[in-house]
């Protein structure tokens, strides 16, 4: 299996949202080039094979290295695959769920092979990624309308004090 590369087309409060989507199938191979993609990315899919224990354990170490070399506005979120094969479950949803909470992650359980919770994962994950965003955007929107520079300071003891005919230049009668 090979890295993959490809596009998702969301909408989003009556938005569109293009996601690029970029799949390294947690290959020890591409482990090298991975922290290249972390500086850009807003988003991560963290995903295990819930029929596989060493699959879930490596999650915190992809956590780790996302956390280290991505924005620390990024949205994590953690899915565990192939719900279709709860008969070989090895990763009981219960310690998923937890390591999420402590990590402050969101968690949901998918299958692929039945699409079932797959749109969802990325549904959930755009729309976090969206509000993040869109809230960054209007605070430079503030900050560059409040006429006042980002980093200035104001020096305000002087407001109350006396101009130059004696009187009060504020809050005076």
């Amino acid at each position: 299996m090979s890295r993959r590369n490809s596009f998702l087309f969301s909408m989003v409060e009556g938005k569109t949202v293009k996601a690029q989507i970029w799949d390294t199938a947690g290959q020890e191979r591409y482990r090298a080039i991975t922290s290249a993609y972390y500086r850009g990315a807003v988003g991560a899919l963290l995903v295990y094979d819930i029929t596989k224990r060493q699959t879930f354990e490596n999650v915190s170490r992809w956590l780790r290295e996302l956390r280290d070399h991505a924005d620390s506005n990024i949205v994590i979120m953690m899915a565990g695959n192939k719900s279709d094969l709860n008969h070989l479950r090895a990763v009981a949803s219960e310690d998923a769920e937890s390591l999420a909470e402590k990590e402050g992650l969101s968690f949901l359980e998918t299958s692929a092979l039945e699409a079932f919770n797959v749109e969802k994962a990325f549904q959930t994950i755009l729309f976090d990624i969206y509000h993040i965003i869109s809230k960054k955007a209007l605070a430079a929107q503030e900050a560059s309308s409040s006429g006042v520079p980002h980093g200035t300071t104001i020096n305000v003891s002087n407001i109350s004090s006396d101009n130059n005919n004696g009187s009060k230049t504020c809050c005076s009668n």
